[in-house]
């Protein structure tokens, strides 16, 4: 009976290691899971697409533009992976080169080169006019933190490309942000969220918004399109972010009227979602400008930030 009583006592503790081993493993995957998540994502002003199918599983490509470029918002931070695949319109062809552009921000142009690259035996389109889509050639971007503008065009002109994008966001450590005021005197403007008010500050091509800030630091810009009783649906706008007076970024917007935000004083106006753009200050004194350059846009609320951390940075 002793010895029954230790070999049951001896399972029991070996099963009761192996659940633990196990909820420790999904506990982590979950964790995994939560911190990373990864989505596709469409070009918006990109309307054709086709599907591919790759050992049985069908997947969504868009035509990359020659004339003119395949443009995409993301909300970093994050990477975008972007799977590209040559159409070749017949067997005869056995290899293809080509490159691709792209930059992010309003950056510099980035070149891409591909060469020497097959048909994919395990993949066909579903539409068998099109040919034979060639191996799927991958590359990944780093994107920062805020809302980010990624523009990509063909260097190809006799053939065709199609892209696939995946983006995967990263969970980023908590930060305690401080406000900004600008240098010249803006008017500010009170918007009230959940009985929350937050001061922003009114800006316009013919008076944009200027900060003075030292680094090493970084700047978080939250904007919000003013919503007239005539705009309809979502608005696009584009920013342009001079350090300097030299140009550091130039960001495509887009936003829709906010259900949770409304003005504290009304004015007849509807603000949008807001929009987040992360700058990264270099070390020293800077002058910051912000100008919308949209004329047809009438104004925009802005809101800058910054790490209280940095607080201490003297000029």
């Amino acid at each position: 009976m002793g010895e029954n009583y230790l070999m049951t006592n001896r399972d029991n503790k070996t099963r009761m290691i192996f659940i633990l081993i196990v909820l420790s493993t999904l506990m982590s995957f979950t964790q995994t899971l939560a911190q990373s998540k990864t989505k596709a994502v469409k070009p918006k002003n990109v309307k054709s697409k086709t599907s591919i199918i790759i050992s049985g599983n069908s997947r969504t490509y868009y035509p990359l533009l020659g004339k003119g470029k395949s443009i995409l918002n993301v909300k970093g931070p994050g990477t975008l992976k972007i799977i590209l695949r040559a159409q070749f319109r017949s067997k005869a062809q056995n290899t293809v080169d080509y490159m691709v552009f792209y930059s992010i921000n309003g950056g510099q142009k980035n070149e891409v080169d591909f060469k020497d690259v097959e048909r994919d035996s395990r993949a066909t389109f579903k539409e068998a006019s099109l040919g034979f889509p060639g191996t799927g050639e991958i590359f990944v971007l780093e994107l920062a933190r805020g809302n980010n503008t990624i523009q990509l065009w063909s260097g190809s002109e006799n053939l065709k490309i199609y892209a696939r994008y995946l983006f995967t966001q990263i969970k980023e450590k908590k930060i305690e942000w401080v406000s900004l005021s600008p240098l010249y005197p803006n008017e500010p403007v009170s918007l009230v969220t959940n009985e929350n008010v937050a001061t922003y500050y009114r800006f316009s091509q013919k008076k944009p918004l200027k900060i003075r800030i030292s680094g090493p630091t970084t700047l978080k810009i939250l904007s919000r399109i003013e919503n007239h009783f005539e705009m309809k649906g979502r608005i696009d706008y584009r920013l342009q972010v001079k350090e300097d007076g030299t140009v550091r970024n130039t960001y495509q917007l887009s936003s829709v009227r906010s259900e949770v935000t409304t003005y504290r004083k009304n004015c007849g106006r509807t603000p949008g979602k807001a929009n987040e753009i992360i700058v990264t200050v270099p070390g020293g004194s800077h002058v910051y400008e912000i100008i919308p350059l949209d004329k047809d846009k009438d104004s925009i609320l802005a809101r800058i930030r910054f790490p209280k951390k940095d607080v201490k940075i003297k000029e």
